[in-house]
């Protein structure tokens, strides 16, 4: 494994991630609910909440943009193929910002098909034989811009913004 051990229990992680975005517009996929989303809801009757089985999203939701997906309990349920066009699909299309939380084991798949999805081991939570991990993705986070992208890296930096072609 690539990260410690969490101290904290898979509920308070998704719970601070929801806390830390404040999504008005949420995406569900998974089998079930799960407490710290009825929290989350509770507290913040205004977000939109939509939620979708596993497998590939229903067209209405296939065509909406979400502030956040959340992927629980989901890909235990789907072979790994869909799954990683299910992932794609929203990381592409449907939101900037995915959390999953998944059990490796269970669902046959490798820390590196998350990493091949730009997805990065945020936490891993242990209980008795059972480990989770939990992958997020950031849009805004991606990518730091690089220190060289500037004027005075280019060829001619006494041009810079002095011409537009």
């Amino acid at each position: 494994m690539s990260a410690d051990l969490s101290t904290r229990t898979p509920q308070q992680a998704l719970a601070a991630l929801l806390d830390r975005y404040a999504p008005q517009r949420l995406l569900l996929i998974g089998a079930s609910d799960f407490p710290a989303l009825a929290a989350f809801k509770q507290a913040h009757p205004g977000t939109q909440v939509a939620q979708a089985e596993p497998g590939p999203l229903p067209a209405a939701l296939a065509a909406q943009r979400f502030d956040l997906a959340l992927v629980v309990d989901c890909l235990e349920h789907l072979p790994k193929r869909d799954g990683l066009n299910l992932l794609g699909g929203i990381r592409n299309l449907n939101a900037s910002r995915i959390a999953v939380l998944a059990d490796l084991s269970a669902c046959g798949w490798q820390e590196t098909d998350f990493f091949s999805l730009a997805l990065q081991a945020s936490e891993h939570f242990q209980r008795e034989e059972q480990v989770l991990t939990l992958f997020t993705y950031d849009l805004l986070e991606y990518k730091q811009v690089p220190d060289w992208l500037n004027a005075r890296f280019w060829a001619n930096p006494e041009n810079f913004g002095k011409y537009w072609w």
